[in-house]
Formats: C-alpha cells, sequence, structure tokens
C-alpha cells in the first residue's frame, strides 16, 4: 500500500479529492493540516447549528494506492492541471501491510451500560460479570452504544424495567435502545427511523441478538405505548414534542436524549403544554430527560 500526501487550500479539496477518486485510489482523506497547533479550525458546530465554515484553511488530502507506479502516476497528471496550482507535494510513503481488520476491531472494546449489563462487539467475549449483552458492531447507523446518550438510555431501561409493555423506539439508528428493551422484557417493540439504512441495520442487529421487534419508517409506529423512547438530538425533539407525546400511554413514560446539559430549560418549555419533563441522569455534558404522562405541567 502506498500513500499519497498533498496540501492543498480550503477552495481545491473537492476537485483534488474528485480527481483522485478518478485516478484509481484506494481511498481519499482529508484532514486540518494545522491540527494540533495554534492555527487549527473545529468544523464542527453544535448540535443542530451549522458548522462555522465549510473548510479548513490547510488540508491535508491523503490518498491510497495499491502500487507505487499508480501513486506516481497519479501525481505526475495531477501537476499538469490547472487546478494543482497552490498545492503542495508532501510526498509518497510506504505503508507497512497490517491486518486492517484486526487493527480496526481492535479500537472497540465492551462497554458498560451497567455493572452486569455490556454492549459486546460480536469478536469480543462477553465480561465474566455480565448477565445481559447486546451484540452490536460498529455500522453505518447511529448507536454503537459508545456515546453517553446511548449509554443512559440503556440504563434508564435496565433500572426503571420494560417488563411485558409496548415500547417505541423513535429514531431508532441501530435499533440499540429497541433491542435493549427486549431484552428487558418488552413484548411489542416498534423502532422508527427516517434513514432506510437504519431501518435495515435495526433488523439485522434484531435478528443476531435473537429477538422480535418490528422496524420502519416513521409512520409504522402507531397508537400508544407504555414506553417512549427518542434519542436524537435537542432541534428535532422540540419539533417532534406533540407527536411523541401523543404516543406515551397513560401512566407510560417518555425518555429523551441527544440533550446538553444547558438544553434543559428550553426541552422542558418545548413540552410544557403536554407534560413535564425533569433531568433523570447526566454524563459528559449530555443529560436525559423523562416524565410520565400523567404529570401534567
Amino acid at each position: 500500500m502506498f500513500e499519497l500526501s498533498l496540501l492543498c487550500p480550503e477552495d481545491r479539496v473537492d476537485v483534488l479529492s474528485d480527481a483522485l477518486d478518478a485516478l484509481d485510489a484506494l481511498s481519499v482523506s482529508v484532514e486540518d493540516a494545522d491540527a494540533q497547533t495554534p492555527a487549527e479550525q473545529a468544523l464542527f458546530g453544535e448540535p443542530g447549528m451549522p458548522p462555522p465554515k465549510e473548510g479548513w484553511q490547510r488540508s491535508k488530502v491523503v490518498a491510497l494506492f495499491a502500487q507505487e507506479v499508480q501513486a506516481n502516476d497519479a501525481l505526475a497528471l495531477l501537476e499538469l492541471q490547472d487546478f494543482f496550482e497552490d498545492c503542495e507535494v508532501l510526498g509518497i510513503q510506504t505503508l507497512e501491510d497490517q491486518d486492517w481488520v484486526r487493527l480496526t476491531q481492535s479500537q472497540f472494546a465492551p462497554v458498560e451500560v451497567t455493572s452486569d449489563f455490556w454492549i459486546v462487539p460480536t469478536w469480543h467475549e462477553p465480561p465474566s460479570q455480565a448477565r445481559q449483552i447486546i451484540r452490536l458492531d460498529p455500522g453505518l447507523a447511529f448507536g454503537t452504544g459508545t456515546h453517553p446518550t446511548t449509554r443512559m438510555c440503556l440504563r434508564w431501561i435496565a433500572q426503571n424495567g420494560v417488563q411485558n409493555q409496548r415500547v417505541l423506539d423513535y429514531g431508532c439508528g441501530s435499533g440499540i435502545l429497541a433491542i435493549g428493551a427486549a431484552k428487558y422484557g418488552a413484548t411489542a417493540i416498534d423502532a422508527v427511523d427516517i434513514d432506510d439504512a437504519a431501518v435495515t441495520s435495526t433488523e439485522l442487529n434484531a435478528q443476531a441478538n435473537g429477538v422480535q421487534l418490528t422496524a420502519g419508517l416513521p409512520d409504522k409506529a402507531k397508537g400508544q405505548y407504555q414506553t417512549v423512547l427518542a434519542n436524537i438530538l435537542a432541534t428535532p425533539l422540540k419539533v417532534l414534542a406533540p407527536l411523541l407525546c401523543a404516543h406515551v400511554a397513560p401512566g407510560g413514560s417518555l425518555v429523551l436524549a441527544g440533550i446538553l446539559e444547558r438544553q434543559a430549560d428550553e426541552l422542558k418549555l418545548a413540552y410544557a403544554p403536554w407534560i413535564r419533563l425533569e433531568v433523570a441522569d447526566t454524563q459528559e455534558g449530555w443529560i436525559l430527560m423523562t416524565a410520565k404522562a400523567n404529570e401534567q405541567a
């Protein structure tokens, strides 16, 4: 494997990446050329907000090629193009052969939800203290258990119980919350998402864990549920307030995550016409908010 590294200004990143892809690069990655320096720029906005900029002032573009001659030929062609002006060649280097699958897998270890409830990738043995596990590998859909919001939702399920309940997982991602509900005795579970890939991921993960649920697009959510789970972000949660509250059965629980600590009051206000939210858990700057349907504002 051979790595071609280039330095380019912000306005050349897209055309350069497209060109490398057309020249049969196995992969193309882009990173901040000024990372770990005082000139480093953050491109990630707060949840629900756009990023402050579309790209870095200077980017390092790295392309992988199977053969050295391919990397050299690609570079020779790029240097002839008008758009390559102001770009800089950092070099071509050989990458040692590695077991990339094993290397990637080594980055994901079992995740503790409670002392006896764990999320375990399929290539790991469960911890000896695990009494309940979810088998889940990192994939395209959100929700592998590594994020605090997911862990707080699963911890709520384990500690509060959903035995024999009808449960809705709204914005299911990987289906991890719906699977957790099934593991803790829920008998009728609907998992819905606006993304078809998430629906497919949920179905496959449910099969891998030997649980039964119904996955689909949001219109699959019908009627009322004893527990409604939604781990999304604060802005869509506010928009969805009337819909989610309408799905909670009298005396049922609403469990919301994807909320920063500083957003607690705005969520309480958004849900006040229907239900009284309270902070039930907090972890690493994120909070879990819950309510009972018979508690009025």
